[in-house]
């Protein structure tokens, strides 16, 4: 079955006579629990809730898959409150104490953030190295977390994901995927090698701007270098933690996935167009993209992404140009974030947290039509 068709029907519940063919949210604080408690599916919604249960069933279909080798995996999914909590869940399943994790200097800042201010202070050694030329290779000796984003946020570098997995592995380390960009839809990192699979769901999975998610994904029966089972140590971390997604969030998250492959495939089909017209245009410097085959990135992405996301970025000359571009367009909402049904942008470089130029322009495609992004892209451009 295409993986198109199994992500729709994964949203449907069992075929029941009378029973409503979508889950509905379930909100509740604490379950029924007579007699043994551990008799009962639910006990306290810290701990599970059904809403999720239907959710994480679904994102599962979504990144099981089938290994280069060719052996095939089902994956086991938890739903977090928003894409970084997700992240911290990772860190705190993997990292201790003196332990070393690396990361990329170029990945979402706030995932540099958090080991930052958060773990480094409690003990943990933190690398940097670039996406682009799998730098990170060389910083591996004594790891225990190699922490991947690919294709980077923003200038959409590409690292090889299997090769760094296999690297790290040999050296002692787990491998995490930030899949945001990307989406496990249009990227499988467990089936290249990766330990985990990180997304932030507040973006093209849900897909509409208006809800914060996020999830973590591993293969059924993974453990780490101790056979510690690493869907059992994220578990007990989120319930620990209380880093939980609440039955709305859950249910809206899973009602927007069944659109996910038609909407990631009109967006992908946007940027690409839209990355191509701009690499046209005198007043852009340059147009990073994997989908253009002119892009250093192109060849490793064809071979490791079956899409390349709806992402790209450009450089106008300056802050101003920037500026106008975006005050003057008509259909690109100013916004951060992206992934959402339209179009946004932002000059990336207002937040500070990234080395890259100041006229640099993230935009995220949505699912406009295409020929009317065009239109008011040349506008917004015209001095």
């Amino acid at each position: 079955m295409r993986i198109a068709t199994r992500i729709i029907r994964s949203t449907l519940t069992p075929v029941a006579a009378g029973e409503p063919i979508h889950h509905g949210p379930v909100f509740a604080a604490p379950f029924h629990t007579p007699g043994d408690p551990q008799e009962g599916a639910y006990t306290y919604a810290r701990s599970h809730n059904p809403t999720w249960t239907a959710l994480e069933a679904a994102l599962a279909q979504i990144e099981s898959g089938q290994m280069e080798s060719g052996e095939g995996y089902n994956a086991k999914a938890l739903v977090y409150g928003s894409g970084l909590a997700a992240v911290a869940a990772v860190f705190g399943a993997v990292l201790k104490p003196g332990d070393v994790a690396v990361l990329p200097s170029d990945c979402y800042f706030g995932a540099r953030s958090l080991m930052e201010q958060h773990f480094v202070p409690m003990g943990i050694e933190m690398r940097q190295a670039a996406t682009a030329g799998d730098a990170q290779a060389a910083a591996l000796d004594g790891a225990k977390l190699l922490w991947l984003e690919s294709p980077s946020n923003p200038r959409l570098d590409v690292c090889d994901i299997a090769r760094l997995s296999k690297l790290a592995h040999e050296a002692g380390a787990l491998v995490a995927v930030d899949n945001t960009t990307a989406t496990p839809l249009g990227q499988s990192p467990l089936a290249l090698g990766a330990d985990f699979s990180m997304s932030s769901d507040t973006k093209m999975i849900s897909g509409h701007g208006d809800l914060l998610a996020g999830h973590v994904a591993v293969r059924e029966g993974a453990t780490d270098f101790s056979g510690a089972n690493l869907y059992d140590k994220l578990l007990q971390g989120r319930t620990h933690a209380g880093a939980i997604l609440g039955p709305m969030e859950a249910w809206l998250l899973l009602r927007s996935i069944a659109t996910l492959p038609l909407r990631l495939e009109r967006a992908c089909s946007n940027a690409l167009a839209l990355a191509k017209f701009l690499t046209a245009r005198f007043e852009v410097l340059q147009v990073m993209y994997p989908g253009l085959e002119t892009d250093p990135n192109h060849a490793l992405a064809a071979r490791q992404m079956r899409c390349f996301g709806p992402v790209l970025s450009f450089v106008l000359k300056d802050k101003s140009a920037a500026d106008r571009f975006l005050a003057k367009s008509e259909l690109i909402t100013d916004a951060t974030s992206f992934g959402a049904v339209y179009t946004t942008a932002e000059r990336r470089a207002r937040w500070g947290h990234d080395d890259i130029p100041e006229g640099l322009v993230r935009l995220s495609a949505g699912c406009e039509a295409v020929e009317d992004l065009i239109d008011d892209i040349a506008q917004a451009l015209e001095e």
